[in-house]
């Protein structure tokens, strides 16, 4: 009877998110390579991922996959602390470090256990000290980030999106015990745009507190080496822990830990999400050291994805689409209503350009967008066809 019940229940609200336009259903896609994959029984250009160095398919990441897979086979087998703690793992970590110019690094299976981890260490070290963390988080942080705070039961506050004067105030109001934490990603993951981490290293300089600063979407696009948007910007020392992860730009799996010896041995030790998992796949780990060493060897392909973003930023900009500013592969462009989104990604489809529209929960209601994201991959004439059919998406709209 209870089973009963609760599929009644899941009935009603699945018909109710159909009706609300807000349904979700997994895409069977087929990758063909970087940028094109077999969606539906047709081919399209693939406007909706985060490969933005189209490092999923290059030679040396691969054979890199192969040789650890061959080696040390198809998984961990057990948690890190047990016997899941391989060579790979530890190469990809100190590879990491270097790259990242911090003093150590942890992998994690995924760039959401990964901030996960990096929350509760906070957590747990003030518990253990007899002090409380106190979390200050940009409204337009990640899931990821949100659901770590929420379960760390710590107290936390949440400022506008960018609103420095506001994290200004909150920061002051803190109780003289309280250790603060300012959660923030460099760049947005649904607006695309940049934290103000000059500001925020003014801020620092008056108002004490540790950055958790979550790298995703600016790993392998910004700074010496794909290193961050914060190494481009001159600011490592603002950071205290940076979290990345490889299944953007680095074309592979798991999520990284970065930040002093002290901190990384304490999530070690302190943290249930890195902890209590079987760890990431040997051959995973040594896709991501394969992929940063294409990054530092190869500029070329970033070089090449700043001219489309320039371009492709430049020409929506003069059209009727409402381009949310900035400077990374991922253009949002907001039509407000789940139809009118969905309305938008079919045209695409139509001419064979795969985007999916964003509707909430993930965004605000009333900010339904496509989310474009380019690749260092996409042809000239791909660019140009995105570029002509959004225009005429606009038009018909």
């Amino acid at each position: 009877m209870a089973a009963e019940v609760w599929d009644q229940l899941a009935r009603a609200v699945l018909t109710d998110l159909d009706e609300s336009h807000l349904l979700r259903h997994r895409s069977l896609i087929t990758p063909i390579n970087a940028t094109h994959v077999l969606f539906e029984g047709r081919e399209y250009v693939n406007f909706a991922s985060n490969n933005y160095l189209g490092l999923t398919h290059h030679p040396q990441v691969i054979a890199a996959t192969e040789r650890a897979l061959r080696r040390f086979g198809a998984g961990s087998a057990a948690s890190p602390l047990i016997t899941g703690y391989c060579p790979p793992h530890a190469a990809a970590e100190q590879h990491v470090a270097r790259w990242k110019q911090a003093a150590a690094a942890v992998l994690l299976p995924s760039g959401y256990q990964a901030n996960h981890a990096a929350v509760q260490t906070f957590a747990a070290l003030a518990v253990k000290s007899g002090r409380r963390a106190r979390f200050l988080l940009d409204k337009l942080c990640h899931a990821s980030l949100i659901d770590a705070v929420r379960g760390s039961a710590m107290p936390f506050r949440i400022f506008p999106h960018n609103h420095l004067p506001k994290l200004e105030r909150l920061l002051a109001d803190a109780k003289t015990a309280e250790l603060q934490v300012v959660v923030t990603e460099s760049i947005f993951s649904m607006d695309g745009d940049a934290a103000d981490l000059v500001g925020l290293a003014k801020l620092k300089m008056t108002h004490p507190f540790a950055l958790l600063l979550d790298e995703a979407h600016a790993t392998g696009v910004y700074g010496p080496a794909g290193s961050g948007l914060a190494a481009e910007m001159g600011l490592r020392e603002l950071v205290d822990v940076a979290v990345i992860t490889c299944s953007k730009a680095l074309g592979c799996g798991g999520g990284i830990v970065c930040g002093s010896h002290a901190f990384c041995n304490s999530l070690v030790n302190l943290a249930r999400a890195y902890i209590y998992s079987t760890h990431l796949p040997p051959a995973m780990a040594a896709a991501a050291d394969a992929a940063i060493t294409v990054m530092e060897n190869e500029p070329l392909p970033r070089q090449r994805l700043n001219q489309i973003v320039r371009h492709v930023r430049s020409e929506l900009a003069k059209g009727r689409w409402q381009v949310i500013a900035g400077s990374s592969p991922i253009v949002p462009l907001v039509v407000g209503s789940e139809t009118a989104a969905f309305a938008a990604a079919q045209s695409l489809l139509s001419r064979g350009l795969l985007t999916f529209p964003i509707r909430p929960p993930t965004v605000p209601r009333g900010t339904s967008r496509l989310r474009i994201t380019l690749s260092s991959g996409h042809t000239d004439d791909e660019i140009e066809r995105l570029i002509c059919s959004l225009r005429d998406a606009h038009k018909h709209a």
